[in-house]
């Protein structure tokens, strides 16, 4: 990835001549800096506050600030409601801005001496990405995997319920899909609750990205052991500056996301 840093210049004593011609061509070197970052910067959407390259330079991969997290990219697979990999993915690599990444590093601390970690879905997710969910929920012919992700919800529907939407906070990169995965079972019992065995996600009552009010966080009709994991989690997060999508138990955003005006449109890359 590009990286514009910015750096200090001193000036030596010399002639007003040199010194405007130095002045212009500077001014020019910036022009074609800048018309560079715009065709192969950010690629924000037409109706999208318009990103620079130095923006683009602070999304990271997760695995270098917080190698602890794991990471479970379903949106590469056809692990997913679509069944297929969606555009815009083209490595299964978590990024996030770099205060997103900061912070999940922190949480992951707290987590490991409590025998769990972070295991996340989703993290940035480039525009394209979100236009493809767009054609695929006004495509009512295709409902490969329905039973699986939105069993009690018409397809049709998806929109008006606010399941799929032209914009997500993903894109704006510090958005984050997530749930709890066992390290050490006892140490974690103390925390959690439900069935705990190592290597194994906390029982948090439904798929990611099931589409059903059952996946909503405080939903009364899961058990109270779901209702005890889902509160769990949040209370944790929030403690650490996210909030969490009622609608969606596995759903966080960084509540002093850097980015909150800006959609992003740089492919998914392992680098």
């Amino acid at each position: 990835n590009t990286r514009l840093t910015g750096g200090k210049m001193a000036f030596s004593p010399q002639s007003n001549t040199a010194l405007l011609n130095k002045s212009a061509a500077l001014a020019v070197a910036l022009l074609l800096i800048a018309g560079c970052a715009q065709k192969v910067g950010t690629g924000a959407s037409s109706d999208a506050k318009p990103a620079v390259a130095k923006v683009a330079a602070d999304l990271v991969p997760l695995a270098t600030l917080a190698p602890g997290v794991k990471q479970d990219m379903r949106y590469v697979t056809k692990h997913n409601f679509m069944g297929r990999p969606i555009a815009g993915y083209e490595a299964g690599v978590c990024w996030l801005s770099r205060p997103a990444a900061e912070s999940l590093a922190g949480v992951q601390k707290e987590l490991s001496s409590n025998g769990l970690a972070l295991k996340v879905f989703d993290c940035y997710r480039p525009q394209a990405a979100v236009d493809d969910f767009v054609r695929w929920g006004r495509d009512m012919s295709d409902q490969l995997n329905k039973d699986m992700y939105y069993p009690r919800v018409p397809k049709s529907e998806l929109f008006k319920r606010g399941y799929i939407a032209e914009k997500s906070g993903h894109s704006r990169a510090s958005t984050v899909d997530m749930t709890l995965q066992v390290i050490d079972a006892k140490r974690a019992s103390k925390l959690v609750r439900g069935p705990l065995a190592n290597g194994i996600e906390v029982d948090m009552g439904t798929p990611f990205d099931m589409f059903d009010e059952q996946s909503h966080t405080d939903n009364a009709k899961q058990s109270p052991d779901v209702q005890h994991n889902r509160r769990w989690l949040r209370t944790l997060m929030q403690r650490n500056g996210w909030k969490n999508l009622p609608e969606e138990w596995w759903h966080y955003t960084l509540v002093s996301e850097p980015y909150p005006a800006q959609y992003f449109n740089v492919p998914v890359r392992s680098n």
